[in-house]
């Protein structure tokens, strides 16, 4: 919806970098595909390299596609410190709660 007499403050990508962007999520999906299929020696392994890719992804998705890239600090700190603060308090809250139950006998 447009709204007259107001100044657009969007960020305008050319489609060349949505078609890239799309292709390089592509490879690497297929790329995750064939690596669930080798045994990198243990299971830690594999399962770190599938968690770096899926950040490639996530991260190549957050910034273009969300438009991210083009955000000021101010925005990044609360996208980045926000989600950490609030994961480190649901695993604090929730460790407390496993390791001071008392189980009935």
């Amino acid at each position: 919806m447009h709204i007259p007499n107001q100044e657009s403050r969007g960020h305008i990508s050319p489609t060349k970098t949505y078609i890239y962007v799309g292709v390089a999520l592509l490879i690497l999906t297929i790329i995750t595909v064939a690596a669930s299929y080798i045994n990198f020696g243990s299971l830690l392994i594999n399962v770190i390299i599938a968690l770096i890719i899926a950040t490639i992804k996530a991260s190549l998705v957050l910034l273009y596609f969300m438009h991210l890239k083009y955000e000021n600090k101010l925005i990044w700190s609360f996208g980045i410190f926000y989600p950490i603060i609030l994961f480190a308090l649901l695993l604090g809250l929730t460790s407390i709660d496993v390791f001071l139950r008392v189980v009935p006998k």
